[in-house]
């Protein structure tokens, strides 16, 4: 499993870090993004809700 931000989305709320540090970040640009290349299996949950309870829906998962 993946997690991709949409950079150009992205508003930087941090809620996806709060949910998910395991996966998220908030880089220099002040945008969230995916600090793995894969999700670990145990983080996968909170990865998803990450994604749903995005704001501007800036997350896919596949």
């Amino acid at each position: 499993m993946k997690a991709i931000v949409d950079q150009e989305i992205c508003i930087g709320c941090g809620l996806c870090v709060g949910i998910c540090p395991v996966v998220f970040e908030i880089n220099a640009d002040g945008k969230a993004v995916a600090k793995v290349d894969i999700v670990p299996c145990d983080s996968e949950a909170e990865c998803k809700d990450a994604a749903d309870q995005c704001p501007v829906e800036a997350i896919v998962v596949q």
